[in-house]
């Protein structure tokens, strides 16, 4: 199959091992990102498998109804970027393994990164010594006795919930109803109240899925009820805060830190983002799930998707009811 992959922008994929897998096809790897339709377009025309970077570009119905070739798209985890319906409706397969059993810890990991470089003004110190200065980027706080709030009881928030407990802190949490509930049959801590939750969380952090239930979950109101030492962590997604909330909030003194690895529009800018100029923000390059060991797994099963689409046995089909009409 003639397969292209999108954004890989250190050029990564062609050295993983897995990339093996897909000795027989023919593979073109585009290495920066274009978001015009026209573009996309001419660079997709005759590609019959599209591998996706999880988010990084859109597909909508505008550029599929141009990508006649196209009979399989194949990427891992959720899939809002994904006009699943056009796919349907244009006979493209859709094939995605949400990897239900387990977390990402690379991303796990990174939250927690986070939280210890923002907790320690540890940036601020690096650059401050690197300019001469001794102990010059500020001092920060002990995490041992302090509160972690975790809003979302899934996988990568009960990871990082273990961490906080290894580090000596008391964990609660936030979530719906129904996860709310889970999380007390669990024998978990549970806020009394969303207003609690962000009020006397000293490290609050976020892990819920970007769906249209959850776009703008965390309002202006919640993170100023933050104190003025507390930090706020989002290796989510930056749709889950209300546009313009965090920038003010923090701009206002409540909370006090963010550490953020996702923008509202990616890849961001210099210039791009308020968040980027601010001296109370640790900010990364939405590097949570982009570890070699993470996408040697994240992407052997991808492949494995194209594979198994090329010998009739489409796996992991997230729109099934396009089967008997697939395009040839």
């Amino acid at each position: 199959m003639r397969v292209t992959i999108l954004d890989d922008y250190l050029d990564t994929i062609r050295k993983l091992r897995c990339f093996a897998l897909l000795d027989d096809h023919d593979v073109t790897v585009w290495n920066d990102h274009v978001d015009d339709v026209d573009e996309l377009a001419g660079r997709l025309v005759n590609t019959e498998a599209l591998v996706l970077i999880r988010e990084r570009t859109a597909i909508r119905e505008p550029l599929l109804e141009r990508l006649p070739a196209l009979r399989l798209i194949s990427q891992r985890s959720a899939f809002p970027h994904i006009d699943v319906d056009a796919c349907t409706r244009l006979g493209i397969v859709v094939s995605s393994d949400l990897h239900s059993g387990t977390p990402s810890w690379a991303t796990a990991e990174l939250t927690w990164g986070l939280v210890l470089a923002a907790s320690r003004w540890l940036p601020q110190n690096i650059e401050a010594l690197k300019q001469g200065r001794w102990q010059g980027g500020g001092v920060g706080h002990t995490l041992r006795g302090r509160r972690l709030g975790v809003y979302g009881y899934g996988r990568i928030g009960r990871a990082v919930a273990e961490y906080g407990r290894a580090f000596g802190m008391h964990v609660w949490w936030w979530a719906s109803d129904a996860s709310r509930a889970q999380a007390v049959a669990d024998g978990a801590s549970v806020a009394p109240s969303r207003g609690a939750f962000f009020a006397e969380s000293d490290v609050l952090t976020l892990h819920l899925r970007l769906v249209e239930s959850t776009r703008g979950a965390v309002s202006g109101a919640d993170l100023y009820r933050m104190q003025p030492d507390a930090l706020f962590v989002n290796t989510s997604r930056a749709g889950l805060v209300e546009h313009g909330a965090l920038v003010s909030a923090l701009r206002h003194g409540r909370p006090g830190m963010a550490a953020v690895d996702v923008f509202e529009s990616e890849p961001v800018r210099p210039d791009g983002d308020p968040l980027l100029s601010m001296p109370n923000v640790v900010a990364t390059p939405h590097l949570g799930y982009v570890s070699l060991e993470e996408w040697e797994l994240q992407f052997a099963d991808v492949f494995d998707q194209i594979n198994a689409y090329a010998a009739g046995r489409p796996a992991n089909v997230i729109n099934p009811e396009v089967l008997p009409r697939r395009r040839p």
